[in-house]
């Protein structure tokens, strides 16, 4: 296993970990195995969006450019991912979600250069694209999180009389 595939699962798993977390102390009675499944796929989910991210902004890139740029694509390095990680360590509520957002916007920051390196594209447009895709994929997970959740939350039992 690859150390980038190894630090985006730690990024995701933790990144649950964070979002989840609260919401089980909430609703005591909740059975370690069902915690323990909804975390690992919960994980899966971020470590898969976290993944996405440089695909995303490189077709946003081919998207802005009349010509294909060079090149099979953006990928993840061990030197892009570690700040990921550190920012997923702080989506822990208690951590702060303003310092959880500044890391982020660090780690969007360090794919600016490598994207605009390799599809020719100037400093702020791959910068836009880098903001677009993080946002893009942050507001879809976001509207998948809250569906999930509407659909499974409990009704209260009916009272029959």
């Amino acid at each position: 296993m690859s150390p980038v595939l190894v630090l985006l699962l730690f990024a995701g798993l933790s990144e649950a970990a964070g979002r989840i977390l609260p919401l089980v102390s909430r609703r005591p009675g909740m059975s370690r195995t069902f915690v323990a499944g909804l975390l690992v796929a919960a994980g899966l989910v971020e470590a898969t969006v976290f993944a996405l991210w440089p695909l995303t902004a490189w077709t946003l890139a081919e998207l802005v450019l009349s010509t294909p740029p060079p090149g099979t694509g953006l990928e993840w390095t061990p030197s892009l991912v570690a700040p990921l990680v550190l920012s997923a360590v702080l989506a822990f509520p208690l951590l702060g979600p303003f310092l959880h957002l500044v890391v982020f916007v660090g780690v969007g920051a360090g794919l600016v250069e490598p994207l605009a390196t390799a599809t020719g594209l100037g400093w702020w447009s791959a910068a836009g694209c880098v903001t677009v895709a993080g946002a893009g994929l942050g507001v879809t997970v976001e509207g998948v999180r809250r569906l999930v959740v509407r659909v499974s939350a409990t009704r209260p039992p009916e009272v029959t009389v």
